[in-house]
């Protein structure tokens, strides 16, 4: 963590704590605790074999969700130390901001939000805080990571072109600059990483990608034209381009931060609009680059082809499950009195990596 700490950081002399007091720990703060809880979560590890764009196992080099979070908390790091706030909180937001998805990506989701439409629906996000808050259960003293308040306002807020925060049980309007930046993290991150991997399968090519403002200025500053190896350009200029809008964000925040006599984390919490943005040029910029993206590779029919499969496959596994809970794990049937049998059989199946989900069919 930053030695220094801005006055609206979060820190924990301002924070509102933990649900079930615990005594504090002698190297570790209470966010770092909070981050480590994450990473040793269960559902943090099957992140590994969830979608992100690309099905696990169809080729090693594409991200999954595992490896898009530790690349969110690389980037949300990396602005919270510029800007003197908590790196702990951040990364731990980061880290755990998808840990709601279910299998097959937005895809999964849309398709459990279905079969759900009568008891209550699915959202990945509320998904993820009754992860952290109900589902998890290492401790013998409580249920749940018990988690510092601060962190679960940031993922119940968690807000993104993909991301819409539900309505729950947190009053403020706005979540800490360290939820912000976890939010911004996330759309550098899957933005330029998305575009990486849509090169490396071909979806996309160096010519059409240079028609995106974004990319042409990349490519123009990591001289992208001496590169002769296709894959090393390729990745400079995604890289390139996180460097632009990291660099971007933190000159932007620090100005807005700034303008707005910002002093303390209570101002930040209501205030509606964020204090962590892009430039009106960087923002237009990655607008584009992601209406390129949705166009031209989430709509493209190698990718629409698994996709369009998912609501089959998550019905199949839905209604067995359903239909015999006692083939569910024990403890998920021990749930069941507790949640009612669809939504037990809903936190399950979105807990599922994509492939042990179409094992289950069989």
């Amino acid at each position: 963590m930053t030695d220094f700490l801005q006055s609206f950081a979060v820190t924990e002399s301002n924070s509102k704590g933990r649900r079930f007091k615990e005594p504090r720990h002698a190297y570790r703060s209470a966010f770092e605790r909070d981050r480590d809880r994450i990473i040793h979560t269960s559902a943090f590890r099957r992140l590994e074999g969830k979608t992100q764009v690309f099905m696990p196992q169809t080729n090693d080099h594409y991200r999954t969700r595992l490896t898009h979070s530790i690349e969110v908390a690389q980037i949300g790091r990396t602005i919270a130390g510029a800007l003197a706030v908590n790196e702990a909180l951040t990364e731990a937001v980061c880290l755990a901001h998808d840990l709601g998805h279910s299998p097959f990506g937005h895809s999964g989701e849309a398709a459990l939000n279905e079969l759900m439409e009568n008891y209550g629906g699915f959202e990945h996000n509320v998904q993820t805080i009754r992860i952290v808050d109900l589902l998890e259960r290492p401790y013998p003293d409580f249920v749940g990571l018990n988690l510092m308040y601060e962190t679960r306002l940031a993922l119940a807020k968690h807000k993104t072109t993909f991301d819409s925060p539900q309505k729950q049980d947190f009053p403020e309007k706005n979540c800490s600059l360290e939820g912000q930046i976890a939010d911004i993290a996330d759309r550098i991150a899957y933005n330029c990483h998305d575009l990486e991997d849509g090169l490396r399968a071909k979806l996309l090519n160096f010519e059409m990608i240079m028609k995106i403002q974004l990319c042409g200025q990349a490519a123009e500053r990591c001289e992208a034209d001496k590169i002769s190896e296709s894959l090393i350009k390729n990745t400079r200029i995604a890289k390139t381009i996180i460097d632009m809008l990291v660099g971007d964000c933190i000159e932007t925040s620090r100005g807005a931060i700034a303008c707005e006599h910002v002093e303390n984390l209570r101002q930040v919490l209501e205030t509606s609009d964020n204090f962590i943005a892009l430039s009106d040029d960087a923002e237009t910029g990655l607008i584009q680059l992601e209406e390129f993206l949705w166009d031209n590779m989430y709509e493209h029919k190698e990718i629409k082809a698994v996709s369009s499969q998912a609501a089959g496959w998550l019905k199949k596994v839905f209604e067995k499950f359903r239909s015999k809970p006692d083939l569910m794990p024990a403890y998920y049937q021990s749930l069941t009195k507790e949640f009612g049998l669809e939504r037990t059989v809903c936190d399950y199946i979105a807990g599922m990596t994509d492939w042990y989900c179409l094992e289950t069919i069989k």
